[in-house]
């Protein structure tokens, strides 16, 4: 979601993320992916996150086809991709910086007769979330998004509203810090949260979440 450019003389480890491409094979399909961490920072390459997800979802772990799902902060839009190809209606969403960049992913790696099951839309968690319908998604998705303890409440209460009880949550992330972990403990307030499988060759967990039977929208 943060559009923050780094240095990468500093993360000499994350030199493939300048790369002006990634490659992968998902769902039968060779998708390639642009990248451009010049311009857009951190939401314009594929992380570890995104992969991973990928990889789950591939594995049958939930029922995509005719599913309604959106993605937060897709960034490249490799998970909405993905979910798209095995059968969801995705909404793919983030900041309105990142729209354009992520439209030319999704419009290079979708066949015609599959574009019209992917909707670009944009999202700032937080804001302006009666653009979209409550409560109507059966599936959330997001990769590596939680890592800015300052955008944590926002994104809380953008779960909470797109979400109902019916609805499966799935987060692909690092814990890197000790506010990761807040992150976990703040949305167990509202929502059973669980880790349904774990990368340690990448070191990513993913968090399985669901609302409390007896929690209310706001």
């Amino acid at each position: 979601m943060a559009l923050v450019p780094y240095d990468h003389s500093l993360l000499p480890g994350l030199k493939k993320l300048h790369d002006s491409s990634s490659a992968f094979q998902f769902a039968g399909r060779h998708v390639k992916i642009s990248q451009d961490w010049g311009k857009l920072g951190v939401a314009a390459v594929v992380w570890d996150a995104a992969v991973v997800l990928c990889t789950y979802l591939e594995l049958g772990a939930v029922e995509l086809k005719g599913m309604s799902a959106i993605e937060l902060g897709a960034g490249t839009g490799l998970v909405g991709i993905v979910a798209t190809l095995l059968g969801a209606n995705v909404t793919i969403t983030d900041r309105k910086s990142a729209l354009e960049f992520l439209q030319t992913n999704v419009k290079a790696n979708l066949p015609p007769e599959v574009q019209m099951k992917a909707r670009i839309a944009e999202l700032t968690w937080g804001e302006n979330l009666e653009c979209f319908e409550r409560s109507s998604y059966d599936l959330i998705l997001g990769a590596d998004i939680v890592y800015l303890e300052e955008t944590f409440q926002d994104l809380l209460n953008t779960l909470d509203y797109l979400s109902s009880e019916k609805t499966t949550i799935l987060l692909s992330c690092r814990i890197r810090y000790e506010r990761d972990s807040k992150f976990l403990k703040m949305m167990e307030q509202t929502f059973m949260v669980s880790e349904v499988h774990y990368d340690p060759e990448r070191d990513i967990h993913i968090y399985k979440a669901q609302k409390h039977p007896t929690s209310r929208d706001l």
